[in-house]
């Protein structure tokens, strides 16, 4: 479980965020919009622990990021995956290395790296772009293989920033059916994006930010449905079908191994 509380940053003395406070639920898909500078990639590096808040706090199970170990902290970002604005790709490595990259960072051994990758290639449509650069790549393939890269290690969470600034509309649908089939295998998938189109086309939760400030968390389209409006989210634990024997949880409290859990969610297997 996600949650926002009353949650400000501050860059050089300007809020970015204003007193944010809201809940995601495992196996959620939540679209965050909003205009440019609203403060859509502050809440995603919010997220992953790469900004700290000013004021306010960012829990996961439980667990406030601002009071997390480094050594936790490494554990926790290994069950997410994250899809930059700008893909982040490395451009001296083919799609395949690229996508194995998370890992071969994790330690994965090469005979789990070699069963992987083949459906991941297959999944996103890059069998046959395995061997190429990045630069050789067009708009929506860089996006494929940022997605691919994202999942590879089964995230409980995805983070998806601007994934479909650089496509043309086609490739931005095919982008947006992988992120839905992707939430449907259980992993919560929080996007951030002021795509209109897609927005209006996944009609899923929005969260809607306008001078970091939330405006609207309702179901619905880019424009807000009134008649549709979301009511509060029940302050409980769940625990998605393909939830595994460890949990974000363990990763955020690893003092708590072997004794009773109490914030537990799905992570992907490792």
């Amino acid at each position: 479980m996600i949650v926002f509380k009353n949650v400000t940053k501050q860059y050089k003395g300007r809020d970015v965020l204003s007193a944010v406070s809201f809940r995601i639920n495992p196996g959620e898909f939540v679209c965050v919009t909003g205009p440019s500078g609203a403060g859509k990639s502050t809440i995603i590096r919010l997220l992953i622990g790469a900004e700290a808040s000013t004021k306010g706090s960012v829990e996961v199970d439980g667990a406030d990021l601002r009071s997390v170990p480094r050594s936790a902290m490494q554990l926790f970002r290994r069950r997410v995956g994250v899809m930059f604005q700008d893909d982040k790709l490395l451009e001296h490595r083919t799609v395949a290395e690229n996508i194995a990259y998370p890992l071969e960072v994790c330690g994965a051994s090469a005979a789990l790296i070699r069963k992987r990758l083949p459906t991941i290639l297959k999944r996103m449509d890059l069998v046959g772009r395995a061997s190429a650069f990045p630069s050789e790549l067009s708009g929506g393939e860089r996006a494929r293989t940022a997605l691919a890269r994202a999942i590879i290690h089964h995230p409980a969470i995805l983070l998806a920033d601007e994934p479909t600034g650089n496509v043309d509309p086609k490739q931005s649908k095919a982008v947006m059916e992988l992120l839905r089939d992707i939430n449907r295998s259980g992993t919560t998938v929080i996007l951030a994006t002021h795509d209109t189109v897609l927005v209006d086309l996944l009609h899923t939760r929005v969260i809607r930010l306008e001078n970091g400030k939330v405006i609207r968390d309702s179901i619905g389209g880019y424009e807000e449905e009134p008649k549709q409006e979301r009511s509060e989210i029940p302050q409980a634990i769940f625990v998605s079908p393909i939830a595994q024997k460890k949990s974000v949880g363990e990763a955020l409290h690893p003092q708590t191994k072997g004794r009773k859990k109490i914030h537990i969610t799905a992570i992907g297997v490792a």
